[in-house]
């Protein structure tokens, strides 16, 4: 089942990828790709990508490190409403989760939730990550993943 994979925004995909919707109960809990994509248009250490599933555009993550301790995050992943519920997110994760401790040489991995975003909360524990009771400047939960 694992047709999953991921490329990065270019002309190509850029136009999908910024028309991906979200539930409208999920939308408080992530920017939209169109924040995401201006904000990784300012700070280069951001690396926004589009996630297919066989041919077609289903969702978009960013991924990024910084700073001297390579402190290194999974800051976005959403799926498109279409395509929820069918275990992409998870599969989408995990093989992030790879991809990225590959590419910057970590064994460790961050990302941060909206404290009410409980599908989330559940999916992230179920992979592996463990809640550092500590929150990050706007308030979010902060996760950590070791590999």
């Amino acid at each position: 089942m694992n047709n999953i994979y991921f490329k990065d925004i270019d002309n190509t995909n850029e136009n999908i990828v910024r028309k991906i919707k979200l539930k409208s109960d999920q939308e408080k809990f992530i920017e939209t790709v169109d924040e995401c994509l201006e904000e990784a248009r300012t700070c280069s250490q951001w690396n926004p990508v589009a996630i297919y599933h066989k041919e077609e555009v289903i969702g978009f993550a960013m991924y990024g490190s910084f700073g001297p301790n390579k402190d290194t995050w999974i800051d976005r992943i959403m799926i498109d409403e279409r395509y929820q519920g069918k275990g992409f997110g998870r599969i989408a994760m995990t093989d992030l989760i790879d991809i990225v401790s590959k590419k910057y040489d970590v064994n460790t991995i961050y990302l941060s939730i909206v404290e009410q975003n409980i599908l989330a909360y559940s999916l992230y524990k179920s992979i592996g990550f463990e809640y550092i009771n500590e929150k990050d400047v706007n308030g979010e939960l902060i996760f950590k993943y070791t590999i």
